[in-house]
């Protein structure tokens, strides 16, 4: 059956819309034919236009001068919240700028499928924040609020890992206990859960999830990990002043994240970073950040940093182009410094697995599937630690940026038939 509801997964990355249609794609085309649709923003300051997904980082990556805005899952669940932040000389709230981009997804969702989309079932982390049950609660609650003003009248939620587990379960033949590993660019989230073609048509599933749990750590904070212990320092971090003191962290922690980039171009940070370079060692490293402060290009250089991680999925070394901070500036990234840059992230990851079998009394060899997904599932360290858990379990990878949007759409249809 055909339904008017549709499932969201506004990701810290990347955003999908599905509409579950029995014998079609469920995922609809966002952009330029792809169902992902980047969750970027840019506020083209030469045009006054303000673009979003991959149009956004074409334009900031062709030179237009602006404001790149990433990550904006990120804000849910921190102080940025209520903040507001200086956009082409006028103030915009933070929540308006989520409200802005959920509302152009549901627009070009509702252009491909050529109807409205009242009804949705939007997928949520297991934790927004971890560790604080009401600052999570707020988190859901104000993208709730946020979508209504898009124009979702009834909303649902649904944690992500759950939803790619609906996904998986759509084409397996017989029972299986799978742990879905969903690393998205904000958050790793865990599901223990039964699958079958029977189970498949219930509408209540609670029985069949053994336990779920979730950290936050993803993608981006292997980029900002990768990008300080292998980047970094050739901008000074960690370099010696005068004193015998090292370099202040900051200016590098800010451009090293994603959703804090643009602190790094402050009035404030611009002028005590020339308070210290009279002091540093190492000027010519203080050069290359001036350089790279001064254009403004500390997005540009976290694009750079992201597609060395990808590229260190598949490959032992890359090298990294860095000519819009230094002419003919190049560096070399190896497989085993991005493994000592993420140690401690995956670390805690393969803790929370291990947490997560005692939690649901479950021995390792039970586990018949480790089902990946998100983007940034592929990360071989990761694989390599989790089938040393699960040793037995086959490993299955799903649709790395649509196992969540499909399993959504799959959770929509049955709640709203």
């Amino acid at each position: 059956m055909t339904t008017n509801a549709c499932g969201v997964d506004f990701g810290t990355s990347n955003s999908t819309v599905g509409w579950h249609r029995p014998g079609q794609p469920s995922l609809l085309a966002l952009e330029d034919g792809k169902a992902t649709l980047p969750s970027v923003v840019f506020f083209n300051a030469d045009e006054d236009t303000v673009a979003v997904g991959r149009a956004a980082l074409g334009e900031y990556l062709e030179g237009y001068e602006g404001r790149l805005m990433r990550s904006l899952k990120s804000i849910l669940g921190t102080s940025l919240m209520n903040g507001q932040t200086e956009v082409q000389g006028r103030v915009l709230r933070f929540l308006d700028l989520l409200a802005m981009f959920i509302d152009g997804l549901k627009t070009r969702a509702e252009r491909q499928a050529a109807r409205h989309f009242r009804q949705a079932v939007f997928g949520r982390p297991v934790f927004f924040v971890d560790d604080d049950p009401k600052a999570d609660r707020l988190a859901e609650d104000t993208l709730g609020e946020i979508a209504r003003r898009a124009g979702f009248s009834d909303i649902e939620f649904q944690f992500e890992p759950i939803a790619a587990a609906f996904d998986y379960e759509s084409r397996v033949e017989r029972e299986e206990l799978v742990l879905v590993v969903d690393i998205g660019g904000g958050t790793s989230d865990f599901t223990l859960i039964r699958v079958s073609p029977e189970r498949a048509g219930k509408l209540d599933r609670r029985d069949d999830i053994l336990a779920n749990c979730g950290v936050h750590i993803g993608g981006t904070d292997f980029d900002k990990q990768l990008s300080l212990y292998a980047v970094m320092p050739l901008l000074g971090l960690k370099s010696r002043l005068k004193s015998g003191a090292e370099m202040p962290s900051s200016y590098y922690f800010n451009l090293a994240t994603w959703h804090t980039i643009n602190f790094a171009y402050t009035r404030q940070a611009l002028a005590s970073l020339k308070d210290v370079y009279n002091e540093a060692l190492e000027s010519d490293k203080l050069d290359r950040l001036f350089s790279l402060v001064n254009k403004r290009a500390g997005h540009w250089l976290a694009i750079q940093v992201e597609a060395a991680k990808i590229g260190l999925s598949s490959s032992e070394l890359v090298t990294l182009p860095l000519d819009e901070i230094e002419a003919g500036l190049r560096h070399d990234i190896t497989r085993a410094q991005f493994d000592q840059s993420i140690a401690q992230q995956i670390d805690t990851i393969e803790n929370t697995v291990r947490r997560l079998l005692v939690d649901a009394n479950v021995k390792a060899d039970d586990v018949d599937t480790v089902f990946f997904t998100g983007g940034a599932s592929g990360v071989p360290l990761l694989r390599q630690r989790i089938a040393a858990v699960l040793p037995t379990a086959r490993a299955v990878e799903g649709d790395l940026y649509g196992s969540i949007g499909c399993g959504l759409a799959l959770d929509a249809a049955r709640r709203f038939a």
